[in-house]
Parts: C-alpha cells; structure tokens; sequence
C-alpha cells in the first residue's frame, strides 16, 4: 500500500500489536514507550522486527531497530521503508 498515510501507517501497526503481544488498543498511543508502557523484552523486539520486514518488504537494519523507543518511531520507520529510504 505506497502512499499509505501516517496514521494509516499507525493504525495497521496498532492492530498488528494488539494482535501479537495481547494489548489494549487504547494503551497504545504514537508516544507510548515499546519497552516502558508495553512492557515488551527482546523477544517481542525481535518478533516486531520480523512483522516489520513483512510488512514494508524490505530488511530493517540492525541499528534502525535499536533506535526504536516509542510507537511512532516504529510508524516512522515504516513509513521511510515504505517510501524506498533504506533503514
């Protein structure tokens, strides 16, 4: 889906983790903290990465990922991968 929105972006991903890691919808917002408030560890970081190379097609680099803290971040990345930058 090129061209896809920010918040289109967002609201796909929030789906994806509700899904993945068994949250609220409601709790995630785009400043909510992956590791803090969703008490995700490295497994479930690992498992994200994965959902993100499916979902934008393309490899994420090892330190895109370590730079991820919050939910837009990760709405961010995708949307630069989605648009041909490389992560």
């Amino acid at each position: 889906m090129p061209g896809e929105s920010r918040q289109e972006v967002f609201d796909v991903l929030v789906a994806k983790m509700v899904e993945m890691f068994e949250l609220e919808p409601g709790s995630i917002t785009a400043e909510t903290h992956l590791f803090e408030d969703l008490d995700l560890d490295s497994i479930d970081a690992i498992d994200l990465a994965v959902q993100l190379q499916e979902f934008t097609g393309k490899k994420v680099g090892e330190e895109s990922l370590r730079s991820l803290r919050t939910v837009g971040d990760v709405v961010d990345l995708v949307v630069a991968l989605r648009s041909g930058e490389s992560a």
